[in-house]
């Protein structure tokens, strides 16, 4: 089977993290004899053409060069909402997508065309597929904006009327899309997590917590600071990610008096942030909206516990009292408790930590998500839409 992915974020060289989860269904799917390729914005320093660990990948340009940052740093939306130059690249990257969807099509005649996120990919190639039909899924930020932004929702159901098959990463995610779009039946369908890289390892540190992810505000990690300012249990945390915030977090740390407990790693490609999820005794978890939340699939491979808020897609992930904790939303005092809790018994964290993993190997490895989306093409196909 032919599979063009059209996707704005996609690794830019072996270990980056941008889109590491399309990289890896698509990675997955050729291995099991499928052809697959990828088109992708390009950026600063990227060829046009080029094989990403043996995925053909093409980079079309949508702006001028210097202005061609709107991809692979996950700012997308700030920058388009903070200036002219922006939303004009945007504008650029929507049309310019959308020819290089239509050309790849004619060139390659793929037997089906997969938009990761249904904005900009979806909205790239509902009207520029040709014949190939669409699965189009939904990954968590394309959903977060259209419910911030009424504006987004009729070409959200554009996007959803042209798709055979439009596939969520969680319930939750599936459910919110259906709110904007009624009559929509979304399938869960999450995105695999690497199994052979994310393993137990030997020793974890009983009172070093971990969080990944980027820092901005919809990550929550301000919370999970003035959670840890209140725990008793003299925990320290590793902050695994960069962000816009990072000069005002750090600073919010000193003024709650923890910054000597609180360790900025920086973003770190995923090899080595696997010794993180190793020597964890929990991953802390304090956003909300989170469309699935990979990084507690890839901390419950280790055998780390999960903390998180009851929210979003994660309640797929994360059973509470099983393979982690969960605690109602915006509640400091609640984290802060759960914290002390698996930090004080290391027993329980071991067990929660391997319920945890036998979950995630049952629902989240690469062949598990090959064979759920390799079904799905097949029924787009056979609709023939």
């Amino acid at each position: 089977m032919r599979i063009l992915f059209v996707s704005h974020s996609f690794p830019r060289a072996r270990g980056d993290v941008a889109g590491a989860f399309v990289h890896r269904l698509a990675r997955a799917l050729a291995d099991g004899g499928d052809e697959v390729r990828v088109l992708a914005p390009s950026a600063l320093g990227l060829p046009s053409a080029e094989d990403v660990d043996g995925i053909p990948t093409t980079r079309y340009r949508y702006a001028p060069r210097a202005w061609e940052t709107l991809a692979y740093g996950g700012d997308m939306a700030s920058q388009v909402g903070g200036s002219w130059r922006g939303k004009l690249a945007f504008a650029g990257m929507i049309a310019r997508g959308a020819l290089a969807v239509r050309r790849e099509v004619r060139a390659w005649r793929p037997d089906v065309v997969h938009a990761h996120w249904w904005f900009p990919g979806g909205l790239q190639s509902a009207f520029t597929r040709g014949r190939a039909p669409l699965v189009t899924t939904l990954h968590g930020s394309d959903v977060r904006l259209a419910l911030a932004s009424p504006i987004a929702h009729r070409p959200l159901r554009a996007v959803v009327a042209r798709s055979s098959r439009v596939t969520a990463v969680s319930s939750w995610l599936a459910s919110q899309a259906a709110t904007m779009a009624p009559g929509l039946r979304a399938l869960v369908a999450p995105m695999p997590v690497d199994a052979s890289l994310f393993v137990p390892g030997a020793g974890r540190h009983a009172t070093r917590l971990l969080f990944v992810g980027r820092l901005n505000a919809q990550k929550g990690i301000a919370q999970l600071l003035e959670a840890l300012a209140a725990s008793t249990a003299g925990a320290s945390l590793d902050v695994v990610g960069d962000g816009e915030d990072r000069a005002s977090l750090a600073a919010r740390a000193e003024q709650l008096g923890i910054a000597h407990r609180v360790t900025w790693q920086g973003a770190l490609p995923q090899e080595r942030l696997v010794p993180f999820y190793q020597g964890a005794a929990a991953l802390v978890i304090p956003s909300e909206g989170e469309g699935l939340g990979l990084v507690a699939v890839e901390a419950q491979l280790c055998e780390t516990p999960v903390i998180a808020f009851r929210s979003g897609g994660l309640t797929d992930v994360v059973t509470d009292g099983e393979t982690g904790l969960l605690v109602p939303p915006r509640d400091r005092a609640a984290l802060a408790a759960a914290i002390d809790a698996l930090v004080s018994s290391p027993d329980r964290g071991a067990a929660l930590g391997r319920a945890g993993r036998q979950l995630a190997l049952a629902r989240f490895t690469p062949a598990a998500a090959a064979a759920t989306y390799r079904a799905v093409y097949d029924e787009a196909i056979a609709d023939g839409r």
